[in-house]
């Protein structure tokens, strides 16, 4: 049965992340902009609200909510702010999910419920220099050694890197500098949980305001020299590493999904509104056939986008699998939002091109959707691979 009508608690906490947006973030946003940085006293705020660690159970601090209502948040929270929303992203949908699939109960009992306060923060490692979509090309290693392992490698793109406190990092076991066999890439990769004060880590190149978009995230280089961490830091086992990444991919990949109707469906209500207030030629623009058609479209690309987050949730939430479904809400809502902030700046002529208007952030943060958690060109293949193994 489809059923389009939502629970109370649905309602109750898609509410609560409105007002959590219109309170906290809104009025904030552009100076968190400026600054670079979203000050923590925000993530605090929004862990004390449950909203932080929404998905991860109650009995490890979090909220318990099921993938549905969690991409109903998450898409408040992108439509206030996307670099607040990957914050939530990664502290959550990667981290958090990680320990709590794949952890130890020592592991869940450490890490998830301070990362559900915001006490502290997590974030997660997969991407290097030269391994972005071909991820199982890392060469970041983890050498057995003194009832541990010492990783030695760079991570790079990491979102939070050099805010959080816990990291998962994906290594591949051996020999530092040891080389690993192209025609077996999973061989050996395995995660791992870092805490950031251990000798050996350290943080490059952070980037935040010097980006195109998520400029009040921080984007880290993470340096691993010699970091020994206890064997109790492991998750899973060694050759788990590959199938515990792409599960949690699965996560973050919807997460950007919401994150992406988010943020068109703020540049649609900007470009209403501008469309109702602004006028020309004697009349308001939202009167021109031309306006209309590019607001009847930026809609029909929004709801299409969050129908298909939410069949991608719903499957998950069934206990279905939904990779196919992921991939195809990923990529059709990182191709409508650039669509839907592109028309949005047309909508508001030269004053889109101007930061005293909305759209020109929201047109910025549109185009990392269609890179991170996968390129569109990744999707593009994953579900025509998809698409032949089911015939």
């Amino acid at each position: 049965m489809v059923d389009f009508e939502l629970t109370s608690e649905q309602e109750m906490i898609r509410k609560t992340a409105r007002e959590f947006v219109e309170k906290h973030v809104e009025p904030n946003v552009e100076a968190w902009e400026e600054e670079g940085s979203i000050p923590d006293e925000v993530v605090l705020e929004a862990g004390k609200l449950g909203l932080l660690g929404a998905p991860i159970s109650e009995e490890y601090g979090g909220s318990g909510l099921d993938a549905l209502t969690y991409a109903m948040m998450t898409e408040e929270v992108g439509r206030g702010c996307s670099s607040l929303r990957t914050t939530f992203s990664v502290n959550t949908s990667l981290f958090g999910n990680n320990i709590q699939m794949f952890g130890t109960e020592e592991q869940k009992q450490r890490y998830l419920p301070k990362i559900c306060t915001g006490e502290k923060r997590g974030a997660w490692a997969l991407t290097e220099h030269d391994s972005g979509s071909d991820a199982k090309a890392m060469t970041t290693t983890a050498t057995p050694q003194d009832d541990g392992y010492v990783i030695n490698g760079r991570k790079m793109w990491i979102s939070d890197g050099d805010r959080a406190d816990y990291i998962v990092v994906f290594a591949r076991v051996g020999e530092k500098g040891s080389p690993y066999d192209p025609r077996n890439k999973e061989e050996n990769l395995a995660c791992f949980v870092v805490e950031t004060e251990r000798d050996g880590f350290s943080t490059g190149t952070v980037m935040g305001k010097g980006k195109l978009g998520l400029r009040a995230s921080h984007t880290a280089e993470l340096v691993f020299d010699d970091c020994w961490i206890p064997e109790e830091n492991l998750i899973g086992d060694t050759g788990d590493g590959w199938d515990i990444a792409n599960a949690i991919l699965q996560k973050g990949r919807l997460s950007v999904a919401a994150g992406a109707v988010g943020i068109a469906q703020a540049a649609y209500d900007a470009s209403v509104d501008y469309a109702n207030d602004r006028e020309a030629f004697g009349r308001r623009i939202g009167d021109f056939q031309l306006v209309r058609e590019h607001l009847a479209y930026m809609h029909q690309q929004i709801e299409t986008s969050r129908l298909l987050v939410w069949k991608a949730a719903w499957m998950s939430d069934q206990g279905l699998d939904n990779a196919q479904a992921v991939s195809t809400a990923k990529l059709h809502a990182a191709e409508a939002v650039m669509d839907v902030t592109e028309r949005a700046v047309q909508v508001h002529g030269g004053n889109g091109y101007s930061n005293e208007y909305p759209v020109e952030r929201y047109f910025r943060d549109a185009k990392i959707c269609g890179i991170y958690e996968g390129t569109n060109e990744i999707h593009k293949v994953l579900i025509g691979g998809m698409a032949l193994d089911q015939a």
